[in-house]
């Protein structure tokens, strides 16, 4: 945790108030986050506002922004979830999956998952399946 007060100030030098954001103008990572040298550490800038403003982040938690900029330190944007709570959060492929509540075909989705963990709807489940026993039986019209 950062506690000389010199330290506290450099760190605010960098940081450029924008609307609601408190946004990071200095050096960022690959990821655009922004980071802060200490002792020759290089750490996220969002983690040390956090913990400046609200404390230590707990163990196992990683640090969501609500406003969904990078480079934001502003600590009423961040807060400490689970990483599977921001990962959902997000706007990757896996919260977009997530927000999905129906099949390509239109038909709700369900609580039943397949083998690899998809969801699926019972309606084309059915459907798969009794197709797949058609095929064995050898009926040519499957959809029966």
């Amino acid at each position: 945790m950062v506690t000389d007060p010199k330290d506290i100030q450099r760190f605010f030098s960098k940081v450029q108030k924008i609307g609601n954001c408190w946004n990071w103008i200095k050096n960022t990572d690959r990821d655009g986050y922004g980071y802060f040298n200490i002792k020759g550490k290089k750490l996220r800038s969002h983690r040390i506002s956090y913990e400046l403003f609200k404390g230590l982040i707990p163990t196992g938690l990683t640090i969501d922004h609500l406003c969904r900029n990078r480079r934001c330190v502003n600590p009423d944007h961040l807060e400490a979830v689970t990483n599977k709570e921001n990962i959902l959060r997000g706007i990757g492929l896996t919260a977009k999956n997530k927000q999905k509540t129906h099949c390509p075909q239109g038909h709700e989705y369900n609580k039943k998952r397949t083998s690899q963990g998809k969801r699926i709807c019972k309606i084309c489940h059915a459907l798969t399946n009794r197709i797949s026993h058609n095929r064995m039986k050898g009926v040519k019209n499957y959809s029966n």
